[in-house]
């Protein structure tokens, strides 16, 4: 049987917070989080990775090409 495996990245030193992945993300595991980038701003992290349906739509909104979503089949 074969498993996809979902790598979320997010270049966090990139992302401003503008939250346009969050509104995005039709499962609703981004967030911003409580920490700050070396810009000072709240950036976005992934809550629930296993939720990840691999859609790209946070990647596809993102203005700054902060996230990448990569998909890997498993064999399991």
């Amino acid at each position: 049987m074969n498993k996809k495996s979902v790598k979320l990245v997010i270049d966090v030193e990139r992302c401003k917070g503008c939250g346009l992945c969050i509104i995005a993300c039709n499962r609703k595991i981004l967030s911003l989080s409580k920490k700050m980038n070396k810009k000072g701003i709240h950036y976005v992290v992934c809550n629930d990775l296993d939720k990840c349906t691999s859609c790209t739509m946070c990647a596809i909104m993102c203005p700054d090409t902060a996230i990448e979503v990569f998909k890997e089949e498993k064999n399991t």
